[in-house]
């Protein structure tokens, strides 16, 4: 079946993942009517990427979204394509947890690069989940865990997610699993040091974290499960002055993670 992203936006964020990724792009197509300032800009980064892009007419353009909800259908011009298995590929880059962590592994063996994988834990909601997701993609994050249960990872909330996403949930890979604990140990068993966010924790200026991260990420409400818990190595927190309790989800993973970038890479 076929993925179909329209808005600048969202196609700017979508080609931008594939430029960075340097995967064959075979599979996806850029279908443009008009050439102004952001279309061209974008079909250069595309043809960087190796995208194949095609200019046509309008109708053939409304033809492309004509299926999509009515907001989505505002094509302004260029269409993204993307050539997948199944409705739930579509929308998120599924991965297998133990192939991609041996995977993982002989890739930091080899090249010793920085490893960050964020967990997240009983996050319900599919706008906080997408926005996540596209920081971890701003951010080069390796890996997203979500557990099979509690948690939005459903087949009728990919759209939310993809759209919430700007289009990240396509390329970052993502990984659901039965047991998150046992994941998580998994992880520590291969080298990571695991970091979990809570009030109170360490404040996350002063941590110089590990080259091979794992971050959990809880609910607003019930914060990071028990079990879980007792997994991570260290707890950071987030110095803020304001007035209400905390920072949304989504909000406090992409500070988090900026750090984490930060210390890693700049």
């Amino acid at each position: 079946m076929q993925i179909v992203v329209t808005g600048f936006h969202a196609i700017e964020e979508s080609v931008n993942a594939i430029q960075k990724s340097k995967k064959n792009p075979q599979n996806v197509k850029l279908f443009y009517s008009k050439v102004g300032p952001r279309v061209k800009k974008i079909l250069a980064t595309a043809n960087d990427a190796g995208i194949k892009s095609f200019q046509v007419e309008n109708h053939k353009l409304n033809e492309l979204v004509k299926d999509l909800p009515e907001s989505l259908q505002d094509h302004r011009g260029i269409v993204l394509q993307k050539e997948v298995q199944n409705k739930e590929s579509a929308n998120a880059n599924i991965v297998e947890f133990d192939s991609w962590l041996k995977q993982a592994e002989a890739d930091y063996n080899t090249h010793k690069k920085s490893i960050t994988v964020v967990v997240l834990d009983k996050i319900t909601d599919p706008h906080n989940v997408g926005a996540i997701i596209r920081s971890c993609d701003q951010f080069g994050v390796s890996l997203v865990l979500i557990p099979e249960h509690k948690s939005s990872n459903n087949i009728e909330d990919n759209d939310v997610i993809a759209r919430s996403s700007a289009g990240a949930s396509a390329w970052v890979p993502v990984s659901i699993v039965n047991n998150l604990v046992r994941a998580v140990e998994k992880l520590k068993e291969a080298g990571f040091w695991v970091y979990g966010a809570d009030a109170g924790g360490q404040t996350c200026g002063k941590i110089d974290f590990a080259e091979k991260t794992v971050l959990v990420m809880g609910s607003e409400g019930q914060g990071i499960s028990q079990l879980l818990e007792k997994q991570c190595d260290t707890i950071v927190s987030i110095p803020t002055c304001g007035k209400i309790d905390s920072l949304n989800v989504s909000v406090a993973t992409g500070v988090l993670l900026y750090e984490i970038f930060r210390r890693n890479n700049i």
